[in-house]
């Protein structure tokens, strides 16, 4: 196997590409926008989270997400409308609340292991990303919240990352600019951030000079098993000087094809005989042009994630503070709504007053989310077929583990056929090296 086809050309793509290329495979990544990280790797809430591991199969989301139904502007909110994949996939979360803690340790352990390769990527080839070591600090409102904290502490204590408990006036001396009541906070002083937009483009950039290939305005329509390699048939889209778009259909065939595809590997699973219950949960950001020196000093440097709220904010340099959070279950719609936006906003001003939030971009993405909140990562039923997807709200913080894995289990299946690979069965065949 020499020739990988990678589908998506998001963060979980560009990383594959890069982990693939370093084993010395040849490699071609399709996309359909004209550039890489332009969908779901856009604009996030820019945290990279191991202190965000905790799965979400609990009963206190069900109370929360049935409480909040009717509420427009509620931290998750549901669209009642029937539809047979959404309740489907909201049945196998419920049966997978057993695994909570089981998962949210495993997902710990992955997030810390894939801390270490992202940091070491970004040195390699030189990749600024506005990359913020400063910790991220979880606020609770009420003793309720903060006790459930310090359950979900043990659990990621469990995995591996270490975090404390603070005072509201350690909150803060942590961060200055923070306003409002606290009954108190968790700071983990490991956890950072940084722009996935910037850090995916320079990766991207890093990987055409290995020689990876990028297909981009690619509309990937199909993808089949032919036997002895997968035949990828895309449709480009080519602006002639003078005509219309053009359109015409191309396919190329290669040894191997690894599905990074987003909400749409779904779609593409289905192609090639596997399911992959993916569902597409959206959630939103703005982003914050701090054009004064007030706006500046008042806006944080550390990260934060607002447990009441279920919003998170990071620092992207000098002038730019992103504010993101929200979960909407409401099919595969990009739409941008002003009012899930405004709690973003109001956010921003009742935490953060000496910000000004005149100037403020709007925008939203579609998280790809297994109903056990665990990304697919290894081999698909037919041979040449792989899979790194479905890493929900976490696939910035968990991409480069899961690249080096699923990249460890294309080069084990060149040499030897095996049964179908589990994100759990690979870190358990390699302990040492993935849950350092």
């Amino acid at each position: 196997m020499q020739t990988i086809a990678v589908i998506g050309a998001g963060i979980t793509g560009i990383t594959t590409a890069y982990a693939l290329a370093e084993k010395g495979y040849s490699v071609t990544v399709f996309d359909r926008n004209r550039y890489p990280a332009m969908e779901t790797s856009f604009a996030n809430g820019g945290q990279l989270s191991a202190s965000n591991a905790e799965v979400w199969n609990n009963t206190a989301t069900l109370l929360k997400g049935i409480k909040w139904m009717l509420k427009s502007d509620a931290p998750l909110l549901l669209n009642p409308l029937p539809s047979w994949h959404k309740y489907s996939w909201m049945a196998e979360f419920v049966a997978r609340i057993p695994e909570y803690r089981a998962n949210t340790v495993e997902t710990t352990r992955l997030a810390i292991a894939s801390r270490r390769y992202m940091a070491e990527m970004a040195e390699r080839e030189n990749i600024d990303f506005h990359l913020e070591k400063r910790g991220i600090l979880h606020i609770y409102r009420d003793k309720t919240s903060f006790d459930h904290a310090m359950t979900v502490s043990g659990l990621l204590a469990e995995g591996g990352l270490e975090r404390r408990t603070v005072t509201p006036d350690e909150m803060r001396a942590i961060e200055p600019t923070l306003h409002g009541d606290y009954y108190g906070g968790f700071f983990t002083e490991s956890d950072s951030t940084g722009d996935i937009h910037k850090f995916t483009r320079g990766l991207a950039e890093a990987c055409m000079r290995k020689g990876v290939l990028f297909v981009q305005d690619a509309e990937v329509r199909r993808l089949s098993h032919k036997g002895d390699g997968i035949e990828v048939q895309w449709l480009p889209t080519e602006q002639e000087e003078g005509q219309r778009l053009r359109h015409r259909r191309e396919t190329a065939r290669f040894d191997g094809t690894v599905i990074c595809a987003g909400v749409a590997s779904r779609r593409f699973a289905a192609m090639l005989g596997d399911r992959v219950n993916i569902y597409p949960v959206k959630g939103y950001s703005i982003t914050v042009q701090l054009d004064d020196e007030k706006s500046q000093k008042g806006a944080p440097w550390v990260s934060l994630l607002d447990d009441a709220t279920k919003i998170v904010s990071s620092r992207l340099g000098q002038d730019r503070f992103r504010v993101a959070g929200t979960a909407e279950f409401n099919g595969d719609n990009r739409d941008i709504r002003q009012d899930r936006i405004r709690p973003l906003v109001e956010w921003t001003r009742q935490l953060f007053p000496d910000v000004d939030t005149g100037k403020v971009l709007p925008w939203a993405g579609l998280r790809p989310m297994m109903p056990n909140m665990m990304p697919r990562v290894g081999a698909g039923r037919k041979p040449g077929v792989f899979y790194n997807t479905g890493h929900g709200h976490l696939g910035w913080t968990l991409c480069a583990a899961t690249a080096e894995m699923i990249a460890d289990v294309v080069a084990r299946r060149d040499r030897k056929p095996a049964a179908v690979t589990q994100l759990r069965q690979v870190a358990d065949r390699e302990p040492e090296r993935l849950r350092a």
